[in-house]
């Protein structure tokens, strides 16, 4: 699969850029199917980085109701946080 099918988008939330700035870590929304090893190999070949370590977090869409009352949910969200190697870094912004 393309490495840009994988990761959606950057998360950029004040959790997040601390995670980056601290730790190394940095937080992607990613493919709902995409496996550990495929979001590694993914932000390896976008940003040509090292990846140590993949964690990744499934969010359940959560209950909505329509316009007409109708019950509904969001969608699915999956987010996953890389652990970059030791002195590598990904420029944001």
């Amino acid at each position: 699969m393309n490495a840009l099918a994988i990761l959606k988008q950057v998360r950029l939330t004040e959790k997040a850029s601390g995670l980056s700035s601290e730790l190394g870590q940095y937080t992607f929304e990613v493919y709902p199917k995409a496996t550990k090893h495929q979001i590694a190999a993914a932000v390896e070949k976008a940003f040509k980085v090292s990846v140590v370590r993949v964690n990744t977090q499934t969010i359940a869409g959560k209950p909505k109701r329509t316009r007409s009352g109708r019950p509904t949910t969001t969608s699915i969200l999956k987010k996953a946080i890389v652990t970059l190697k030791a002195g590598d870094k990904i420029e944001l912004v």
